[in-house]
C-alpha cells in the first residue's frame, strides 16, 4: 500500500442506524468491499456523544440502543474520493470524516 497519497475514512454512526431494512454500518462496509477499497473496519464505541449532546454509553445490563460505531478504513486518496458520493446521502445524523495518512508498516 505504498506510492500514491494515502486517506483515511472514519465514518462515526450509532449502532441502531439502517440503510435498507439493515444495519448502516454493514451498507457502508458493502459499499467500500463492491468498490475495491483495501479494508473496512467496524468499532463499537463504549461511550460517546454527538452534535445533539447526548451521551450514549451502555445502559442496564451493559446495553445500550445508540451505541457509538466507528467505520474506518484506509486507501488511496482517490479510490476513497471515488466513494464519498456513494456513502454521503447513507449518513443523515453522522459524522464522515477524511485524513491524510502515511503508511508506516504494512
Amino acid at each position: 500500500m505504498t506510492g500514491s497519497p494515502k486517506k483515511l475514512l472514519l465514518v462515526f454512526i450509532d449502532l441502531t442506524d439502517s440503510w435498507q431494512d439493515g444495519p448502516l454500518y454493514e451498507a457502508i462496509v458493502g459499499v467500500l468491499e463492491r468498490h475495491g477499497l483495501a479494508g473496512a473496519t467496524v468499532n463499537a464505541g463504549i461511550m460517546g456523544f454527538g452534535r445533539h449532546r447526548q451521551i450514549h454509553k451502555k445502559g442496564l445490563f451493559g446495553v445500550s440502543d445508540e451505541k457509538p460505531v466507528t467505520i474506518v478504513c484506509i486507501d488511496d486518496a482517490e479510490k476513497i474520493k471515488s466513494v464519498l458520493p456513494v456513502i454521503r446521502p447513507m449518513v443523515k445524523e453522522g459524522l464522515i470524516a477524511l485524513q491524510d495518512i502515511e503508511i508506516v508498516s504494512g
